[in-house]
């Protein structure tokens, strides 16, 4: 990644926290082009969209959207919303599970009752027969969101895992630890931004430690979502499986909803397991935010959304 790329990625980033731009973007609602990357503002919409992808092969992981609530009140909220998200998916009959933030839980306010909402939701799904992923935020809640999922594992919780971030110097460490203990993992590059003092800054050394952990965990033969738009790490990926014999069934490839849609058809007709994560809810402003800042080409989309508008 270029200096002119970083720039641009981090002042993107910057505005994912920003009150003012979050204000805005709630005022204009979907209209700004974010209705190309999230499935809608309802759970409603969340499962015609997740039906359309089942019927062409494709799984999904809806995402209630939210993070980082102000009261316990709100994290009780999204603890709920989760649960008729679960029943909702098991009553249509959708090929599915989901992902959930530990802060929309409430990690920032109380671990305490962030975990006891988190292992309710779990608990639920276990009872349904579905997955449930914690999905990694920036990097002061990496040791949290594990310590979640560890401790929930030891309950006897095997139908939840979480997310590795190949961009952090510590990944490495940590897919260690959590294949020793057949944890079911997401390996993603990471789109959060972080200092240079604990994540890797250029797109090859990012690359570089993504195939590192990819290798690793399909050498394991535990269970492993590899989650990238990157044609040039898929392509990896699918040549080192044949290469080694690999089964299909240990793994699958994630995708981001509304981006790369034919890659992901695609992959789907040729018989690999092919999951689209898919977003919902009003807020959605710092989720798109940080889909803006992965590809200058996702700003000009908007900029043209916007012009066509008017």
């Amino acid at each position: 990644m270029d200096i002119g790329n970083r720039l641009f990625r981090s002042a993107l980033l910057g505005l994912a926290g920003n009150r003012a731009a979050r204000a805005l973007s709630q005022r204009y609602g979907m209209k700004l082009g974010a209705r190309r990357f999230v499935a809608g503002e309802t759970m409603e919409e969340a499962i015609v969209q997740a039906k359309r992808l089942n019927a062409e092969g494709i799984a999904v992981t809806l995402d209630f959207l939210g993070e980082s609530v102000s009261s316990l009140e709100e994290a009780k909220t999204s603890e709920l919303g989760y649960l008729e998200l679960l029943r909702t998916i098991e009553r249509e009959g959708i090929n599915g599970n989901i992902s959930l933030k530990p802060t929309q839980f409430g990690l920032a306010l109380d671990r305490t009752a962030c975990e006891e909402g988190i292992r309710t939701v779990v608990k639920e799904a276990a009872r349904l027969g579905l997955f449930v992923r914690l999905d990694m935020e920036d990097s002061p809640w990496t040791d949290s969101t594990i310590g979640i999922v560890r401790k929930l594992h030891e309950e006897g919780y095997s139908n939840v895992g979480t997310v590795i971030q190949a961009y952090l110097y510590r990944s490495g460490r940590d897919v260690q630890a959590m294949t020793a203990n057949k944890m079911n993992l997401r390996l993603v590059k990471g789109a959060y931004k972080e200092s240079r003092r604990i994540a890797f800054e250029t797109k090859q050394e990012v690359d570089d430690n993504m195939r590192r952990l990819i290798k690793a965990r399909l050498d394991s033969g535990v269970y492993t979502a590899i989650a990238t738009h990157d044609q040039s790490i898929i392509r990896w990926v699918q040549s080192y499986t044949r290469m080694r014999a690999i089964p299909r069934s240990r793994f699958e490839f994630q995708m981001l909803y509304g981006i790369r849609n034919p890659l992901q058809r695609s992959l789907a007709k040729e018989g690999y397991t092919v999951r689209s994560y898919v977003p919902f809810g009003r807020s959605w402003y710092p989720y798109f935010v940080r889909r803006l800042a992965e590809r200058p080409a996702n700003v000009m989309f908007v900029v043209k959304s916007v012009v066509l508008r008017k």
